[in-house]
């Protein structure tokens, strides 16, 4: 059991050096502050009282925020952001102390704003460089875990070739006990493959194992069951990867809903803080665009009534957020016609009834452009899956599995799959399928960095698509 202790101390002398820094350094980054700002160091009493109070405050939101948490195997901009977040909710309780009791005019703003620009970024930039060191040490075989699978099916594997990819988190798979002897045949990468349920408990003690990782389907709750039993005296770690693979899912994680722990298998990212930080996003950019294309829209929209009889703008229903309807805002760029009730014809090369100037609007994306004022009605996003139209809608939903999944968000100007080259017709069904695989990778894997993203590509690659007609 030496290792263990050894990697627990590891881990512990890790954490208390984290917690030090932060304190150290929040102390520190004030007086090398105030230093730039008054060229001395001499800290005068009134601000030493400041500078102690929001290094404490720091440390406690820090801890709060779950900074100080185990981060192996996990995301470096999770925990850049948590530090962030921590020292923002620090300043902010500061900065209301020192206004509630009337002592704000009595510190420089400008000491202040360096003292948390040097902080924050000092605590960013040292949990990068340790991050960084530790998993150069684990690539080295130093400060390693050794992980016991139980279950050998699509998650054990994906298990197996995830740590062995990602050498630097430090786990090491040591035994793989099947469930099924049907799994004794699949080879594992020279890992070693056997035992019993009921053994586990002593392949833990004699292998020096600090994880057990079930990896069995849902459907087998009763081996995780017995398997919980066998391990009901074990100190190691236990964790279960469920195999999904029998599911198309969005968005699984574990979330908690009034003290239940729930697995969300089909849920939207854009909840809670990231809705508003979409929204804000949205209606800002949107508002900003508006404004600065305004003299653009005037011309086309000349244009669009001297090409040909008929209105200016054409709206159709498509499909909003959670499958709402919502009428969407476009230059027209066809000769006024009728369509058969219930059926939209879409457009195709040489299509005789688009106008010249709609079919250069088209090519260029620029009879999108009013769809600038459904974002800021708050309707659709800059960023999102592109709207269909409904008689679309109710035809692939049927055919395209996990469709009408894209209406988790609101539907967007530009997206994922319009930057990688989805534009355009979708004549055939593979295309549609395709197109739908990168709208729901974007709803799954979604942050305000890809949609920025999205935006820069979608300008950098230009609003001419030979697929747009």
């Amino acid at each position: 059991m030496g290792k263990d202790s050894n990697n627990t101390g590891f881990d512990y002398f890790t954490v208390i050096s984290a917690r030090v820094f932060d304190f150290v350094w929040a102390v520190s980054s004030a007086v090398i502050a105030f230093y730039f700002r008054f060229a001395t160091v001499e800290v005068s009493i009134h601000y030493q009282s400041l500078i102690l109070m929001g290094a404490v405050l720091v440390s406690l939101c820090s801890s709060f925020f779950g900074v100080y948490a185990s981060w192996r195997g996990r995301r470096k901009v999770g925990l850049i952001a948590r530090i962030f977040l921590a020292w923002a909710i620090a300043v902010g309780i500061l900065l209301a102390l020192l206004v509630f009791s009337h002592q704000a005019d009595y510190f420089s703003r400008m000491w202040l704003g360096t003292w948390i620009l040097g902080g924050t970024l000092g605590s960013a930039v040292f949990r990068v460089v340790v991050y960084k060191a530790l998993g150069n040490l684990r690539t080295r075989g130093i400060n390693h875990k050794r992980v016991l699978v139980v279950g050998a099916g699509n998650s054990a594997r994906s298990v197996i070739a995830s740590l062995k990819h990602n050498a630097w988190i430090g786990f090491d798979i040591v035994q793989i006990v099947p469930v099924d002897a049907a799994e004794l045949s699949d080879p594992y990468q020279g890992i070693s493959v056997g035992g019993e349920i009921s053994d586990i408990s002593s392949m833990v003690e004699a292998k020096d194992i600090q994880e057990v990782w079930i990896c069995l389907p849902l459907r087998k709750g009763e081996e995780v069951d017995r398997i919980l039993y066998s391990l009901r005296h074990s100190t190691a770690n236990i964790r279960y990867v469920p195999d999904l693979s029998d599911f198309r899912l969005l968005n699984h994680k574990v979330s908690d809903i009034a003290g239940i722990q729930v697995l969300d298998l089909s849920c939207s990212p854009l909840s809670g803080a990231n809705q508003y930080i979409k929204s804000l996003e949205d209606r800002l950019l949107g508002f900003i665009i508006f404004v600065c294309i305004s003299p653009m829209l005037l011309l086309i929209a000349i244009g669009v009534k001297l090409s040909s009889p008929g209105p200016i703008l054409f709206k159709q229903y498509r499909h909003g957020i959670d499958g709402k309807p919502i009428n969407v805002y476009k230059f027209r760029s066809m000769e006024v016609h009728e369509e058969v009730e219930g059926v939209v014809t879409q457009a195709t090369v040489n299509d005789s009834r688009i106008t010249r100037l709609g079919a250069f609007l088209r090519k260029t994306s620029l009879d999108e452009l009013p769809q600038f004022f459904n974002v800021i009605q708050g309707k659709m996003s800059i960023v999102g899956p592109r709207p269909h139209a409904l008689a679309h809608n109710e035809y692939y939903k049927e055919i395209v599995e996990s469709y009408m999944k894209r209406h988790k968000v609101k539907p967007g100007i530009t997206g994922w799959a319009q930057v990688n080259g989805l534009r355009g017709e979708t004549d055939t069904i593979d295309k549609m399928q395709k197109r739908v695989e990168f709208d729901l990778f974007y709803i799954e894997n979604w942050s305000l960095i890809l949609d920025l993203k999205i935006i820069f590509l979608t300008v950098y690659k230009g609003f001419i698509n030979k697929n747009a007609y």
